[in-house]
C-alpha cells in the first residue's frame, strides 16, 4: 500500500537534543485522504510535533493534529463542517523492540527497516477522531419522528379491523 501522506522519518536522524516538526498535507494528499475516508472534503491537516530520543533507541513524538473537515449526515448527506484537534502521544519503536502495553503508555507505533511512517501515523490518528455517526443539527431518524405504532407495518391493518 502506498500512503496517501507519508512522511518517513528515520529514527537515526533525530538528534540528540530532539527536535520540532511540523507536518501539512498538501492539497492532493488531502484529496486522497478525503476518499479513503469518506470524506466530502480535507480542507487542512496540520501536526505539530516535537521528537526526542528515549531508552533503547525509541524516539517519543508528543504535540497535536488539527484538521477542518467536511463528513455527510447520516441522515440527510447534508455537509457538516468540524474541527479536529487531538493530542498525540506515540513512541517510534526501533526493530526488535517490544510494544509496551502500558494503559497509560503512549501509542507504541513499530518501525520498518529503521523509519516510521509519520504522516501514516497521523492519516491513522485522523481516522480515528473521526465522528463514526455525523449528524445535521436536527436530523433524527424516521422512527425518532413520532409514535412508532403509527409507522409501524401493521397500522394500516389495524385500521381495516373492525372496531366494536
Amino acid at each position: 500500500m502506498n500512503p496517501e501522506f507519508s512522511h518517513r522519518l528515520p529514527l537515526a536522524h533525530v538528534p540528540a537534543a530532539g527536535q520540532r516538526l511540523r507536518l501539512e498535507a498538501g492539497p492532493a494528499e488531502r484529496e486522497a485522504l478525503a476518499r479513503r475516508f469518506d470524506l466530502l472534503s480535507l480542507g487542512s491537516l496540520v501536526a505539530d510535533l516535537q521528537l526526542t530520543p528515549a531508552e533503547e533507541g525509541a524516539v517519543l513524538v508528543t504535540g497535536e493534529l488539527t484538521a477542518e473537515l467536511e463528513q455527510a449526515c447520516g441522515i440527510t448527506l447534508v455537509p457538516i463542517r468540524q474541527s479536529v484537534r487531538e493530542p498525540i502521544a506515540w513512541r517510534l519503536l526501533p526493530e526488535g523492540l517490544d510494544p509496551s502495553d502500558g494503559e497509560d503508555d503512549p501509542d507504541d507505533i513499530e518501525t520498518e527497516q529503521g523509519a516510521a511512517d509519520l504522516g501514516e501515523a497521523l492519516a491513522q490518528q485522523l481516522s480515528l477522531a473521526l465522528d463514526p455517526y455525523p449528524r445535521a443539527l436536527g436530523a433524527t431518524m424516521p422512527e425518532e419522528a413520532g409514535d412508532d405504532a403509527a409507522h409501524s407495518p401493521f397500522a394500516k391493518l389495524s385500521r381495516l379491523k373492525p372496531q366494536g
